[in-house]
């Protein structure tokens, strides 16, 4: 889970692992050849509706019930129970800090980074550019697996509006 080559994206973790993309789960059954494969975002065929579902994008309530799941875990086994994160930096934190961090990620989906940007906004110019649209924050119904570009529904304020809770919980 906390692999950046997998599941660990920038903004969250991913639905299903990026391996993948290069490597998709293929299973045939009764003649018939079945794939998973990861889409970070919207789905190159019209399968379940056209969007990738599960299958790549990051989705807020799957990530805060992981980081709540995290922050009880780490009431239980406390400060002495380290994980690696990210796999392979040969840092160590303790499940309480992967919560956190995980957490980060999700947060900066909605902050301006180093260009100015908002990743939530993809390569929209109307929203990242206008004056009058640029502060305007949509909460959309999942993210893009690799640049956390909102897709979907755009008006998810009941769970990707959990954001709030991330943002008190990090000020605290």
């Amino acid at each position: 889970m906390l692999d950046e080559a997998e599941f660990l994206s920038p903004y969250g973790i991913r639905a299903l692992s990026r391996y993948h993309r290069d490597h998709p789960f293929v299973m045939s059954v009764m003649g018939r050849e079945h794939r998973a494969e990861y889409e970070p975002a919207e789905s190159g065929t019209g399968l379940f509706g056209g969007n990738s579902n599960w299958r790549g994008p990051i989705w807020f309530p799957v990530n805060y019930l992981l980081i709540e799941s995290l922050q009880k875990f780490h009431y239980f086994l406390g400060n002495q129970y380290r994980v690696e994160c990210p796999t392979g930096s040969g840092r160590h934190s303790t499940l309480w800090e992967v919560a956190t961090e995980i957490s980060r990620r999700l947060i900066h989906i909605f902050l301006r980074n180093a260009h100015g940007t908002r990743p939530v906004f993809g390569g929209t110019q109307r929203f990242q550019d206008d004056p009058h649209w640029r502060h305007h924050v949509l909460f959309y119904e999942y993210f893009h697996g690799d640049n956390g570009a909102g897709i979907g529904a755009s008006h998810q304020t009941g769970w990707t509006g959990l954001v709030a809770k991330l943002i008190q919980q990090s000020g605290e």
